[in-house]
């Protein structure tokens, strides 16, 4: 113990300025795509420490976030506006990851990079990602590039949606279902829609609710595709605890206001390790990446963002 805490004292006298902004992550001003991009900064400027094991560190820390992530999911609510919108719902998740598919072995790139982004894509951005990366035993490098592609369109999402829904003179209705499918986290969701109006919030923040559920089987799936010849099928034990923490959630509401303050706990904890996964971002790692991760992302989001405004202005979508 007395190794630990002079240890850990050692740590934070060497490495400040990291340590504090991990703290300054728990603050609501700063969002998920801030978080990233501070971590990724203070990598550059080679503020990060090279002793301890942020990976193993921050994979753990997901686990826990997505566990309590799940006391936030409202399964009656979530059931109903799934049965609502299964149609566009399954589409746009089928079509995005077989597309992912077909282009990351066109691309010639990562398997595993490449389905992380098309999961982000097609359901909730960091949120799927965080759930998928264990379940195919993807590596920090792997998770970071997925995360860094997702949450740059994310962020751009939040800025261009409301304008273009202006300008196509899209209903409410019309606007929180399109933001719903094609923005990847829900944050981004919850801001874009709320700018529209308080009905485009609501109808939203209802079908974003639903699409979270789809974590659930996309997690189990990509673990039997991804499984090898050698390990046996693997699920994370967390995706189990995050289905037990809707049940409690669902079944014993009279604990209702310790459940939200799990889940805003939670995603706060969740931006903390979207910093700490951002930390291990480098202009190294990026170079070497090259620009197919972020082509990928464009080509998935443009094919889920026209495709399911096409078919909500066509009247496909059974609302």
């Amino acid at each position: 113990m007395l190794f630990q805490s002079a240890f850990v004292r050692q740590q934070i006298t060497r490495y400040p300025i990291f340590w504090l902004s991990a703290l300054v992550c728990l603050v609501p001003i700063i969002n998920s795509p801030v978080a990233l991009i501070l971590g990724f900064s203070l990598a550059t400027l080679g503020l990060v420490p090279t002793d301890i094991p942020i990976a193993t560190i921050t994979k753990q820390l997901l686990s826990a976030a997505i566990i309590g992530l799940g006391f936030g999911i409202q399964l009656d609510v979530a059931l109903e506006a799934s049965q609502s919108g299964l149609g566009l719902i399954l589409a746009s998740i089928v079509l995005t990851l077989l597309m992912g598919a077909l282009l990351t072995r066109l691309f010639k790139m990562d398997k595993k990079t490449g389905h992380l982004i098309a999961s982000g894509t097609a359901i909730c951005g960091g949120s799927a990602i965080a759930a998928v990366s264990p379940a195919i035993q993807a590596n920090s490098h792997q998770t970071s590039l997925a995360l860094a592609t997702v949450f740059i369109l994310n962020s751009i999402a939040l800025f261009i949606f409301p304008t273009i829904g202006h300008l196509l003179s899209l209903s409410q209705h019309e606007f929180g279902m399109w933001a719903a499918i094609a923005i990847h986290d829900t944050s981004s969701v919850v801001g874009a829609a709320g700018a529209y109006g308080d009905e485009a919030l609501i109808t939203a923040t209802t079908l974003k609710l639903a699409r979270a559920l789809w974590i659930i089987p996309l997690a189990f799936l990509s673990a039997l595709f991804f499984k090898s010849k050698e390990n046996k099928l693997s699920v994370p034990m967390f995706i189990l605890y995050y289905c037990v923490a809707i049940g409690i959630a669902h079944w014993l509401p009279q604990f209702k206001e310790l459940y939200q303050v799990i889940f805003s706990l939670s995603k706060r904890v969740l931006v903390v390790c979207l910093f700490m996964i951002g930390a291990g971002i480098t202009v190294q790692k990026l170079r070497a990446a090259g620009a197919k991760p972020l082509l990928l992302g464009v080509l998935l989001w443009l094919t889920i963002g026209c495709g399911s405004l096409l078919a909500i202005l066509s009247g496909l979508t059974g609302s």
